[in-house]
């Protein structure tokens, strides 16, 4: 039951991209994230070219993020007033990052920086989010008393001008570090194919100290608009979006957010980011070793495309 794929050039079994699909939405779901980190290496681990499978699972991550959003939504877990300005940013960001894409692709070393992206972002990341969760796991395992946590903002918040009040998120700050994270988001978006929820979320907890009920829900909100601009500039400027391997990846992804959202209250918070930070730590590693593994054909010039 294989099918071909126009753009990445490779046939692949479509029922197997509908249930990796909805995987990786339920993980969209659960986490609060794009799933775009997930995604995009599994799909080069398949045989799909990783500046195919970065920009045509991009519209996975719309897809799965919006059908995470309408739960959220009906939870009043969503502000709307802050995200709108991350996803001002994200707009921005994806426009530079676009941009860059194109011009490391006809340098001949898109695949490269995609691969190192991988490892450098997801294995710091995910390393720190496993530490600080299981270091409260063990805390509660042995009864200890959790250290009172400091939810004071960086000084550095304070004085930064443009401050607006955002009431659903409990927070009056300045719109530019919101509108900085967007644009980073964006960036990452077109270089990685990701929404950015894995950095955005830690982001939004920790350092804009935003009520972690609506974290989830505004980073999901961002994701949508970001990646789908993404999706639409990179079919436009670099031609790497491969519409069927889109829309089977679609079919799964907005069943799978759907579930994901609806588990996500079961599970206590560390040991969802615990597995999240496995998850993200386990990926980095594995783009990063394709970057050390000889291939078996030395002259082979991109997964899944013939000598």
């Amino acid at each position: 039951m294989d099918i071909y794929l126009p753009i990445a050039e490779v046939s692949v079994n479509w029922p197997t991209l509908v249930i990796l699909g909805a995987v990786v939405g339920f993980v969209s779901g659960l986490f609060g994230i794009g799933g775009g980190f997930l995604m995009a290496p599994i799909l080069v681990f398949l045989g799909i070219p990783p500046t195919v499978a970065v920009a045509s699972q991009a519209s996975h991550v719309v897809a799965s993020s919006t059908s995470g959003v309408i739960r959220y939504t009906s939870q009043k877990m969503v502000d709307y007033r802050i995200g709108g300005i991350m996803a001002l940013g994200g707009v921005l960001g994806a426009l530079f990052g676009v941009e860059l894409f194109r011009y490391l692709r006809l340098l001949g070393q898109a695949d490269l920086v995609v691969a190192l992206s991988y490892l450098l972002f997801l294995g710091s990341i995910g390393s720190l989010m496993l530490y600080e969760s299981l270091t409260q796991i063990l805390r509660r395992i042995r009864g200890e008393t959790p250290p009172r946590k400091d939810r004071r903002r960086p000084m550095w918040l304070y004085g930064v001008p443009l401050r607006m009040k955002f009431p659903r998120s409990g927070l009056y700050i300045s719109a530019i570090p919101p509108f900085g994270l967007g644009v980073f988001a964006g960036i990452l978006s077109a270089i990685m194919g990701v929404g950015g929820g894995f950095i955005l979320v830690p982001a939004m907890l920790y350092v804009l100290r935003m009520k972690a009920s609506v974290v989830v829900g505004t980073s999901l909100f961002q994701i949508i608009i970001t990646t789908a601009i993404t999706t639409i500039l990179q079919a436009g400027r670099n031609q790497t979006v491969d519409i069927v391997l889109s829309t089977i990846l679609l079919l799964g992804g907005v069943v799978g957010a759907q579930m994901g959202a609806k588990y996500s209250g079961r599970f206590r918070a560390e040991e969802l980011r615990a597995v999240l930070g496995l998850i993200v730590l386990l990926v980095g590693i594995q783009m990063g070793l394709e970057l050390f593994v000889r291939p078996s054909d030395i002259f082979l010039l991109a997964p899944g495309i013939a000598d």
